[in-house]
């Protein structure tokens, strides 16, 4: 049996990891204020948490990269699809502070290797001028799983399983819904591996991909610089960190990311602090995360165009990039909204450019680096990302929060030991100085990487 269009239908199988894993990822923000009450954690708490799970994301990235180059694709995503959803269903076993965040550290460690190695499927299965559309196309399902993951789990969060299954809330404890949450949404994942292995395999592998679309991508393939010309090995370590693109990209997400992390960990604490809403009226989040799925696909979709038309793969996505750059400065307008309708509508603006913003971003990425190396250089890039997200997390809390009532966890002392001047400037500050901060970043990343003249690093590829 010939499968029509194969490489869509192994974008689509991408599309659900991605779901997947913000799901598994978002369960835990969705359900923060039942959480945070059932396990009597306060902000500060609640930040560390997420750090733990930044921490380890980071950490994974590092090496999640080489392990996707050297098992491949296909062993890659299996190994960390199923590692991500056992730590997911743990977490359903917290009775604190400190277990929620060793099953949330797991869980880092096992969703970060889903980016890279989807990274290396599209450079293995899609032409040049489809490849920002296919990582927007998997990278929607990030969004959509944020999307749909307040109407999954907070219906299995406040149902009253003292009254319909009154065994399984003995059994469960204080918290039964959101256990039930993260036990559930963590199976989901066995569904997928089996997919998974069935479809996968290198394009000249494959016994469900036709002639044409055989000759498609490997015609594409002698249009760039073949592996085996370049090294008869991956990169070393050396060579990633000395190819100048890998630092200018890595600083491009560290500065930028973190506006995608608030909306993932903060956004509905906003809304659920200063504009009121409850525990229910959180699933109005659906809308933030549906604007990204949109800003994903049409990001991806608008820089193809760009390369149809003749313009160098990379210098198309800077020039979506400054487009997006441009519409960032909305952000401090939406702590000022006097109404809910009105903040939402910029956040929705904000969310679509930061998506389409980091579509074209990771594009650049493939567009640049040897395949050989991909899956490496994107895992040291995309820790830039982690490393942001964790700077930011600090920032919010402590611009949220007034001065802790509880002794400095490990955590908390080394991080003030580092930005304790910067943490005592901010404190207590509100949200709205950090939507003010995150109006400037993605123009100043813009910035860097047009005078850094990443679009012109792939030149350096081949020395």
């Amino acid at each position: 049996m010939r499968v029509r269009g194969l490489r869509w239908w192994i974008v689509a199988l991408l599309l659900g990891a991605a779901v997947l894993n913000y799901v598994d990822r978002q369960t835990f923000s969705a359900l923060a204020p039942t959480i945070q009450r059932d396990l009597e954690l306060d902000d500060r708490a609640y930040a560390n948490v997420v750090n733990l799970f930044l921490v380890a994301y980071t950490i994974a990235y590092l090496v999640s990269g080489r392990i996707a180059d050297r098992l491949g694709t296909r062993a890659s995503m299996v190994l960390f699809v199923a590692w991500w959803s056992v730590a997911n269903m743990l977490t359903a076993a917290a009775r604190g502070v400190t277990t929620l965040g060793v099953y949330r550290f797991l869980l880092g460690l096992g969703e970060a290797g889903v980016w890279p190695a989807a990274s290396k499927a599209v450079s293995e299965w899609f032409p040049g001028r489809e490849r920002a559309l296919a990582i927007g196309f998997y990278t929607m399902g990030a969004t959509i799983g944020a999307t749909v993951a307040p109407y999954i789990v907070i219906p299995l969060a406040t149902h009253a399983y003292h009254e319909t299954l009154p065994a399984l809330a003995k059994w469960l404890g204080q918290g039964t819904g959101w256990r039930v949450a993260f036990i559930l949404t963590g199976a989901a994942g066995s569904v997928w591996v089996l997919a998974w292995l069935w479809l996968y395999r290198q394009p000249r592998q494959s016994r469900l991909i036709t002639a044409s679309e055989l000759v498609l991508i490997e015609q594409s393939s002698t249009t760039e610089p073949p592996a085996d010309s370049l090294a008869a090995n991956a990169w070393s370590w050396k060579q990633v960190f000395a190819f100048r693109g890998t630092w200018l990209l890595l600083l491009g997400r560290l500065i930028t990311d973190p506006v995608w992390y608030f909306y993932q960990f903060w956004f509905p604490k906003y809304l659920s602090t200063d504009r009121g809403l409850s525990q229910e009226q959180l699933k109005i989040t659906w809308i933030v995360y549906a604007a990204a799925g949109v800003g994903s696909l049409l990001g991806g979709w608008l820089s193809g165009q760009f390369v149809k038309r003749g313009v160098a793969p990379a210098s198309s996505r800077l020039w979506v990039m400054l487009g997006c750059a441009c519409l960032m400065p909305l952000s401090p307008l939406i702590a000022h909204a006097s109404g809910l309708g009105l903040a939402m509508t910029l956040t929705v603006c904000a969310v679509f450019a930061s998506l389409a913003w980091l579509i074209n971003l990771s594009a650049l990425v493939v567009d640049i680096v040897p395949k050989h190396s991909l899956g490496t250089v994107f895992s040291v890039v995309a820790t830039g990302s982690t490393l942001g997200g964790i700077v930011m997390n600090l920032l919010v809390a402590t611009m949220v929060s007034g001065p802790s009532t509880k002794p400095a966890g490990f955590l908390d002392q080394a991080i003030h030991t580092v930005f304790g001047p910067l943490l005592n400037l901010v404190q207590g500050q509100g949200y709205a100085q950090w939507f003010l901060i995150m109006a400037l970043l993605h123009p100043l990343a813009w910035l860097l990487l047009r005078s850094g003249n990443v679009h012109r690093s792939s030149k350096e590829s081949s020395l």
